[in-house]
């Protein structure tokens, strides 16, 4: 793989699930790269289809008809078996969890989770695996790594039982690396260890790694570039710095206006996007966003909104998915 080759590549995935009320189409022709080294965080509100996307990466799951391109290093993975899948997973891509405590056994010592893991990719003996998952436990960060690998997931607080998970994802030194929203129900100092450590490891190993997360100063922390979705669909994507100075799409803008500030008076109102998510039983033919989208609007840009699909269009490196986006500031 050349350096200029993204490790990930997506394109035109579709993700739709069968339903007694119908099919519904939780990820639509979705596109994005990953390279070595870069980290893409994917944001948006409950519902917008970061996780399915995750999932449909790892091929894990069952039910689903998914179409599109998915590309690992080159190699298409899209209606590969689960035995190749089964091959990928772990040694070429890897994902942590939201809930380590559901991810891990609770029968099986952390140390023997993390060697059988060692031992299904590389067919090593059960001495090296152990002695690997202690080195892992140590490269982590957890002190006495030989004695805590003889103790059981409950026994480790939820920051620890991260690092855990982190240990048995990149012990196998994979190039993709998905963190699902590592940072859930941990306080704000564990939170920076956690995102600490996965930077570290990236440093060090070049990984290419997507952040799923609806925490937007997750994302600001630790992103080179942002996909914003909503309702299944890419609706902007930029590197970090341009998205956050010069949002383009009113979604994200709602997203980044939503966030508290310190000039806030303590009387002020948090700031909400008004409306609810889109139905993805029943799909808008037009804007997905149009009927909570703030921008003023005479008839005529009213009704293209609501009856034609924008697309995922716009300058090179910062395309976004609106009719008028707002790019500089300013919507044309």
């Amino acid at each position: 793989m050349s350096a200029r080759e993204p490790v990930l590549s997506v394109r035109e995935l579709t993700v739709t699930f069968p339903t007694p009320r119908g099919p519904v189409r939780a990820v639509d022709g979705l596109g994005f790269e990953v390279h070595r080294g870069r980290t893409l965080g994917i944001v948006g509100e409950s519902g917008s289809g970061k996780s399915v996307t995750s999932l449909a990466v790892m091929g894990l799951h069952t039910g689903a008809s998914i179409t599109g391109s998915i590309a690992l290093g080159g190699r298409e993975l899209t209606g590969l078996s689960q035995r190749d899948l089964n091959r990928l997973r772990g040694r070429k891509m890897a994902m942590i969890f939201q809930d380590p405590l559901s991810s891990l056994h609770p029968y099986y010592t952390v140390g023997e989770q993390i060697a059988e893991h060692h031992r299904v990719h590389f067919g090593s003996s059960r001495r090296t695996a152990r002695e690997r998952a202690v080195e892992a436990l140590g490269e982590v960060g957890i002190p006495e790594p030989r004695r805590r690998a003889r103790e059981y997931p409950h026994q480790f607080s939820g920051g620890m039982r991260q690092r855990v998970m982190i240990a048995m994802a990149l012990v196998c030194e994979p190039e993709l690396l998905i963190a699902d929203e590592p940072t859930t129900a941990l306080d704000v100092t564990v939170q920076a260890q956690i995102l600490e450590l996965i930077a570290r490891f990236q440093e060090e190993r070049g990984l290419a790694v997507i952040m799923i997360t609806h925490d937007l100063g997750v994302v600001a922390r630790v992103a080179h570039d942002v996909l914003v979705m909503y309702g299944g669909r890419g609706v902007e994507r930029a590197p970090v710095d341009t998205l956050f100075a010069e949002p383009a799409h009113p979604y994200t803008r709602a997203l980044l206006d939503s966030l508290p500030r310190l000039d806030d008076s303590d009387k002020e109102p948090l700031r909400v996007i008004p409306g609810s998510p889109p139905s993805l039983l029943t799909p808008a033919p037009g804007c997905a966003f149009a009927p909570r989208c703030p921008r003023p609007a005479d008839a005529e840009e009213l009704s293209r909104c609501e009856s034609e699909l924008p697309l995922l269009d716009g300058p090179t490196g910062h395309p976004a998915a609106c009719h008028f986006p707002a790019y500089g500031g300013m919507a044309p």
